[in-house]
Formats: C-alpha cells, structure tokens, sequence
C-alpha cells in the first residue's frame, strides 16, 4: 500500500488506528515529490524539512484520541495564500523575496485542524491565466501528460493532487482557477460560494470575485476540507455570518426529488465533442441515480467573457497599484534618478507580460471617459448573469455543465493568443460573476488519455448540493480513482 495515494479519510482512519505515523506518511508523499517533480513542476517551494520536523512532532503529541479532521495529512497550499514566516510569491518576481509575517485565515484553519504543511504550489503569476505557464519561475506541466498544460490559474495545486504530491490542496478562483485546472488534471475541486470562506491573507487579484477553495482526490475529501475552511472571520469585510454545516452530512441519500437543469448555452459551438459525450455520459448517470433533468437557459452567458475581462482587469489594475518598489517587494537596482523612474523601472522587470496587459487593460476602463461606457456596462451585465442564475434555480436545484470546452492543450499552443486563452475560461466566468459555488469532478478521458470535467452550480451557500450531486456520481463510476500513468 502506497500512502502518497491515499485520500485523506483513508489516511484518518490508518492514523486514527495508530497502523501508520504522521512521519511515515509525510515522508512517503515527500518521497513522491522528490521523483515527480522534475517533470511536472507543481511546486514553487518544499517544506521538506520543516514538514518531516512537524510530522514527528505530532507523532509524539498524545493526542489520538480526540484527532482533528486533518491531523497527520501532508497538504500544500497556492503560493498566493500568506503563510508566516514562509515565502508567497504569488508567481511573479516582484514579491520573490516577499516573508509574510502572518497567516492566511484559512492557513491558520488548517493548522489548527492539525494539517502538515510541505509547501506552496505555482501559479499563473498573481493568478492572471489558465494554464500556469505565466508564472515567473517557469510553468507547471499536466501529470497526465507532460507535453500539456494543467489549467490555471491554480494548475501547482491541481497537479500536485493528481500526481499523489500533496493529500490535498488549497487554490483560488477567481473566474475559473479552481475548477478548471482541477477538470484537465483529473480532481475535484470546488469553488465555495463568495465570502463562504475569508479571503483575509489572500493576495488580492479582484477582489469581488476571488476566493480559496479545496482540490482533493474525491468528493468526501473536498467535504472534509470545506468544513476546515469554511465559516465567518470578522477580519474579512466580504465574510458572510452563514452558519456551516457538517459538509460530510451533505454526502448522505439519493438524488430523488432532486431536478438538474441543463442550460442549453454551454452545449453549443466551440464544445469539444468528447468533452459533450462525456457530460452527456454524466447526465445519463445522474438520472439513474433517481435526478430529473430539465432544459434551462441562462441568456445573458454569452456576455461572460466580455463582462469579466472588464470588471477582473479593473480591480486588478486597483489592487497590484501597492507593488510600487517602495514598501516591499521588487526594486529596479538601475532606478536612482527620480520617483517615477522607480515606478516605470521596477513594475516594467517586476511584472510579466499577462500582468501588465490586464493592469493596462483595467486602467484604461476605469479612466475618465471609459469608466461609463466599459465598466459600468460590464457591471450592469454582472447583475443581468446573476439573475439569470437566480431565476434558473427557481425550476432546479443544480445545474449540470462543462467545465471547459476543450481538454487540456499543449503547452504553448495559446501563450501568444490571449483571446484563445480567456474563452477556455467561458463555462467557469458567468459563475464566478454571479458569486454561486461550483464543483468540478473527473468524468471521462479524451482520445489523448486527458481528464474531462463535470461542472455541477448551486444557488448561493449550497456547496452541500454540489457536493450531494457529485458523490452519487462517484458511487457509480470510477473516475476519482484513475491515476496518471507512471
């Protein structure tokens, strides 16, 4: 029995049990690291040292009696969640060097639920991408094949779960980069609802979109990690005072009584034909799993795309306005001769290419003369997608769609075509701009033997729904447990 491929409830139960060590455990997914991560990449940092030193510790702490809900479990984290003491660098070079002296919320939730932290994982840089190859420290690569890209913008953590390199991991999305490299890597991942988990120590990229959701080996591990995660925390403005359920009570019961609707906007041109057959396999399963299917429209979708790249750029041209190489983070060394050379010089190296092209972008639609033609407009088109969402749950209690049209591509196939890049995004941005939560699973392989993703939309603070859904999808296929091939 290897332990790097245990889910963590497998993992609980050995601990528990006392038939393996915290150390044993650590040092076995450490040792996977050591031998997968010269073709894949996922990590920026590793904790190995640090994290066997924590692991022993616990083994030595009498405390297996009343064990927390990931005590023992080797995870890793997205380098743009702050972590004391450890280096976050977002994926860019202007904070290469930049030691956060506090903990993220939801870092500070996973140490106190007894988690064993082995590193942080790369990223587009600032989370700007859907394929982790803007990152400044180089790209991360798809375990399933190494010549394509893993999705993005949190493609470190989605790897390192699909290649047994961490138990599970933490991301963000911020129009899709959780459920979408979680889709091309064969994983689950969710998107919670916005503000069902603070974003307080998370490095800000839109700040009315952004938000830190689990990647895990199946469902029942992303139940697990979202009642560590999730709850009010007064430090986040945006935090919402939802009472938390038990997510693993959400896994219980069939799905009669329960209707899916299909939204006729995300099976049309542009869809790969094995991502639909794969969908439409999925939908096949639901509906004997006792679900009811409906056809739905959600009109306003088309707009997805257009709305999001003006309101994402917009705020991110607001927020990375403090990496200004004056406080912290990166300083041009040539930069002497005045104030504004400093500026021009250190955000000029500091960024990369994708990162200035969206601050130019959302500059340019907040300025005077565009702010109303632009960014009033996409935010106008923001509410009409919302209350397409809240009309469509009104006749279903899900939706059920792709998660992207295509599987994955090959690495470089779409660097020089932004346009390309931002419309892999398109079945993931409409619910990130209407805040609902979304979960995508593995439900199929293409030709190429790379993972197809199944998107399942909830109303506002129903993770559990998703989570129902995808469950009695695990209970009869067998796509959770396929493996990259070694």
């Amino acid at each position: 029995m290897e332990l790097y491929r245990l889910t963590i409830h497998e993992l609980r139960h050995l601990l528990d049990r006392r038939e393996v060590s915290a150390e044993e455990v650590t040092r076995s997914v450490l040792e996977r690291i050591r031998k997968w991560e010269p073709r894949i990449g996922a990590y920026l940092s590793v904790l190995e040292e640090a994290a066997t030193e924590e692991a022993r510790h616990f083994d030595q702490r009498q405390s297996w009696r009343e064990p927390a809900l990931l005590a023992g479990v080797p995870v890793a984290v997205k380098d743009v969640i702050c972590t004391k003491g450890i280096r976050t660098t977002c994926g860019s070079r202007i904070l290469r060097n930049f030691v956060p002296p506090f903990d993220a919320t939801v870092m500070a939730h996973l140490r106190g639920a007894g988690a064993i932290l082995l590193g942080k994982t790369n990223m587009d840089e600032f989370a700007m991408g859907s394929s982790t190859e803007n990152s400044a420290f180089g790209p991360t690569r798809n375990p399933w094949n190494p010549a394509f890209i893993p999705g993005g913008s949190s493609g470190g953590s989605a790897a390192a779960v699909a290649a047994d390199e961490c138990v599970a991991a933490l991301g963000s999305d911020t129009g899709g980069s959780i459920r979408q490299p979680a889709s091309h890597c064969g994983v689950v991942g969710l998107k919670p609802t916005y503000g069902r988990v603070s974003r307080f120590g998370l490095v800000a990229f839109a700040s009315s979109l952004d938000q830190i959701g689990p990647f895990t080996k199946d469902i029942t591990d992303a139940a697990l990690m979202m009642n560590v995660i999730a709850g009010y925390d007064r430090r986040d403005s945006t935090s919402v005072p939802v009472e938390v359920p038990d997510y693993r009570d959400s896994l219980v019961g069939g799905l009669r009584g329960i209707t899916i609707g299909i939204p006729r906007e995300y099976f049309g041109e542009g869809l790969d034909s094995q991502v639909e057959a794969a969908v439409r396999a999925a939908i096949r399963v639901l509906e004997g799993r006792g679900a009811r299917c409906v056809d739905v429209s959600l009109p306003h979708t088309e707009y997805g795309v257009a709305a999001y790249y003006i309101v994402a750029p917009a705020e991110a041209s607001s927020n990375l306005a403090r990496y200004d190489g004056v406080k912290y983070g990166f300083r041009h060394p040539a930069s002497r001769d005045s104030l504004m050379e400093m500026y021009q010089k250190s955000r000029s190296a500091g960024f990369g290419p994708e990162v200035r092209r969206r601050i130019m972008l959302g500059t340019y639609v907040l300025s005077a003369g565009y702010y109303e033609a632009y960014y009033k407009k996409a935010s106008q088109v923001r509410t009409l997608i919302r209350k397409d969402f809240l009309e469509t749950f009104k006749v279903c209690h899900v939706l059920v769609t792709p998660v992207a049209p295509t599987p994955a591509f090959a690495l470089g196939e779409k660097a020089d075509d932004p346009l390309q890049m931002y419309l892999s995004d398109v079945f993931t941005l409409p619910a990130s701009l209407a805040g609902i939560p979304g979960l995508s699973l593995p439900c199929g392989l293409s030709s190429k033997g790379l993972p197809i993703g199944l998107q399942i939309l909830a109303p506002h603070f129903q993770e559990g729904l998703t989570l129902r859904v995808g469950y009695n999808f695990e209970q009869e296929t067998d796509f959770h447990r396929r493996c990259p091939p070694e």
